[in-house]
């Protein structure tokens, strides 16, 4: 019977008994490329979760216009998410999945500080986006800060910059108002009619309806001095004639203050995968921030300063590495 059996074994090709016992070796040797990422790996690998704002508010728009730019496939996609507004992006960078940076206000950190004792540790600022200027506007008998005491004022849709930042504001000027939360268009006609004093707008100048709205002598913007209630978080602002010639006499200027509209991170540990994403981020977005100033991007861009600081938080390390490193253009930043 083993004579049988012999001749059989001795017909099976050494060479695929090797192939079956060694397939690992056989492919390095023909140097086959790796089997390919499944598509879940490849979309994830580089993705970075960016919160936006409300649907009609300007920093969803600038946060759709970073992902634009920055694009490169596989090697680098920012999401954009639609969120309630820039005070509750904090608690979506803090607690949501998957998003790493986000668009706030800056004096948004004054309300955790109790929750959040650490809260500017955590986060770090990649670039001061543009400054939102505080524009309180009044009707004619209103002359001062101090004749809004009990009145009513409104500070726009909740969830806004003007419904956070604006009681904010009058809280650290000691004014206590009949605050109102409507859209700014039906308490514009209310104001017309006498029913609402003031209208508190936080958002870039100019305005749009101070353009070109009608508006009967003696409506105006009141002067709100910048002073050391406000040296954590704001900076000192003006509203100029050339900006509102209807409401601004030429050659006079409104002072005010503004608060900072910034683009933050998480600061997650130098070398994780999350901080990689977000150094591969802040590389492609500062490498071509000057397509972001190219017509067809919003104005804003055109008045970005890199190096600008954000009052209340220290800047993202790779950031800082970037700066430090000086400006420079790349057509693959990654590299």
């Amino acid at each position: 019977m083993l004579a049988l059996l012999i001749p059989l074994l001795t017909t099976v090709p050494l060479s695929n008994v090797d192939a079956q016992a060694q397939p690992a070796a056989a492919r390095q040797l023909r140097r086959e490329p790796p089997p390919p990422q499944k598509p879940q790996v490849t979309m994830n690998a580089w993705t970075v979760g960016l919160a936006g704002g409300l649907l009609e508010g300007a920093p969803i728009r600038l946060a759709a216009e970073i992902a634009r730019v920055v694009d490169d496939g596989d090697k680098l996609h920012v999401l954009p998410v639609v969120t309630r507004g820039p005070t509750e992006n904090v608690n979506s960078l803090l607690y949501l999945r998957g998003i790493d940076a986000a668009i706030i206000n800056s004096d948004v950190l004054e309300e955790y500080r109790s929750q959040v004792p650490d809260i500017q540790q955590r986060l770090a600022f990649v670039l001061n986006l543009f400054p939102s200027e505080l524009h309180i506007f009044v009707r004619p008998e209103i002359q001062s800060l101090s004749d809004l005491a009990g009145k009513k004022v409104n500070f726009n849709n909740l969830g806004t910059a003007a419904a956070y930042s604006g009681p904010l504001i009058f809280s650290r000027l000691g004014l206590d108002v009949e605050k109102t939360f409507i859209p700014h268009q039906v308490a514009l006609e209310q104001m017309r009619k006498g029913e609402m004093a003031a209208v508190v707008f936080i958002t870039s100048k100019p305005v749009d309806a101070f353009v070109r709205g009608r508006w009967e002598p003696g409506f105006k913007f009141l002067p709100v001095p910048y002073d050391r209630r406000f040296e954590d978080f704001y900076l000192p602002a003006s509203l100029e004639a050339t900006e509102y010639p209807n409401l601004i006499k030429q050659g006079e200027r409104v002072t005010t203050i503004a608060v900072p509209t910034a683009l933050v991170a998480f600061n997650f540990p130098a070398k994780s995968n999350r901080y990689e994403r977000l150094a591969r981020f802040v590389e492609y977005l500062f490498s071509r921030i000057d397509k972001l100033q190219q017509p067809g991007f919003d104005q804003k861009w055109k008045t970005i300063n890199l190096a600008a600081t954000v009052p209340g938080l220290t800047r993202f390390p790779a950031a800082q590495a970037w700066l430090d490193r000086g400006p420079r253009t790349a057509a693959n930043p990654s590299q």
